[in-house]
Order: C-alpha cells, then sequence, then structure tokens
C-alpha cells in the first residue's frame, strides 16, 4: 500500500487490580485493552503509516491485533525460509522475552543485598 508499517508493543499485568474485573472474564481482555489505547494514542499516524498495536499479557495471552500481525509476520518468515516452523519460532522468542520480563519484574522487588537463590529454595519449601 505505499506505506511503512509501524507497531508499538506493550505487556500489560494481567493480574493489575484495574485489569482484574475484564481479564478474570475473558483471557486477553487486557492485552486488546492495551492495544485500544495505543490505537487512540497514534491516531494521528493512520493516514501516513500502517499502525498495529502489540498487547500481550504477563501471563501469556494475546491480543487481537498482536495474533493478527504475529499471524502476517510468521506467514512471511515461513515464505523467505522456506522452514515451516519458523512461524513457530517466533511465538517461542516472543513468550521467552515475557518470561524473562517477568522474572526480572520478580527478581526486581527483592532487596538489593539479598540472595535470590535462598529466596527460591523458600519458594519451594
Amino acid at each position: 500500500m505505499g506505506r511503512s508499517l509501524v507497531w508499538d508493543a506493550t505487556c500489560v499485568d494481567t493480574l493489575a487490580p484495574s485489569h482484574l474485573p475484564s481479564s478474570s472474564c475473558c483471557a486477553g481482555a487486557a492485552a486488546a485493552a492495551a492495544e485500544n489505547l495505543k490505537r487512540r494514542k497514534y491516531t494521528n499516524l493512520v493516514g501516513s503509516y500502517i499502525f498495529e498495536p502489540l498487547g500481550v499479557e504477563t501471563l501469556g495471552s494475546w491480543g487481537p491485533s498482536a495474533h493478527k500481525l504475529f499471524n502476517e509476520l510468521s506467514k512471511r518468515l515461513v515464505d523467505t525460509s522456506r522452514d515451516p516452523r519458523a512461524g513457530f519460532y517466533l511465538g517461542q522468542r516472543i513468550s521467552i522475552a515475557i518470561q524473562r520480563g517477568n522474572a526480572a519484574s520478580l527478581l526486581g522487588t527483592l532487596p538489593v543485598d539479598s540472595d535470590a537463590e535462598e529466596f527460591f529454595d523458600a519458594l519451594l519449601d
């Protein structure tokens, strides 16, 4: 269409009090709401660019625009690489990035002088 693709990714907390009423009823509701906020934020780009928000949740659900963009990227990766697993690998990479972010958030709550190994050992006992 002669326009560049612009996307903005966000990962929202599925269990945040502001998202809990909707996310407890429908998987991906918080991600969909985040995508809608991104659409409103970037309304001025619509004529010049193709804008796609990419909303995911900390517990793994994806918003509708994220699914749409992922499916299109997966098809193109498979076509370009001729590897039928290329789209699957992309999905795995995104999921791992979300889990790494979750781990970083969790570790960020520990006191600076604490030993994370002791913390996790206590959780498993």
